[in-house]
């Protein structure tokens, strides 16, 4: 069983910047892919942000130039750097790692909420 803690969220204005961690109970230096998904009420979760075992990296169209994603090893922490938030962006956020679609473990999730 691997565990994944998420921290980082909270209340902001549109335009400001929010910085999400996700720390897991295994290195990050393993050969594995890491991911942020969100979910809004009432709407589907979608996966946000992905950075793959290679470390390279691929973000859903509406983040893209905005969410930053980056695994430090040393701090074995992942990432969501996230500037230029919209209230469409509000969301609980969560870390997920590892399988082909990097979703085999997840955290609890943390809240983002950007209003208007």
């Amino acid at each position: 069983q691997v565990n994944l803690v998420e921290s980082g969220g909270g209340s902001v204005q549109a335009g400001e910047s929010l910085t999400l961690s996700c720390v897991p109970s295994i290195s990050t230096r393993g050969a594995f892919c890491m991911r942020w998904f969100r979910q809004a009420p009432g709407k589907e979760r979608e996966g946000v942000a992905r950075i793959n075992a290679d470390r390279s990296t691929t973000y859903t169209d509406s983040v893209k130039g905005r969410f930053t994603i980056s695994i430090d090893n040393d701090k074995n922490t992942l990432y969501l750097q996230m500037d230029n938030l919209k209230p469409e962006d509000t969301a609980m956020y969560y870390c997920a790692l590892g399988g082909a679609r990097c979703d085999n473990y997840w955290g609890q999730g943390t809240q983002v909420t950007v209003s208007s």
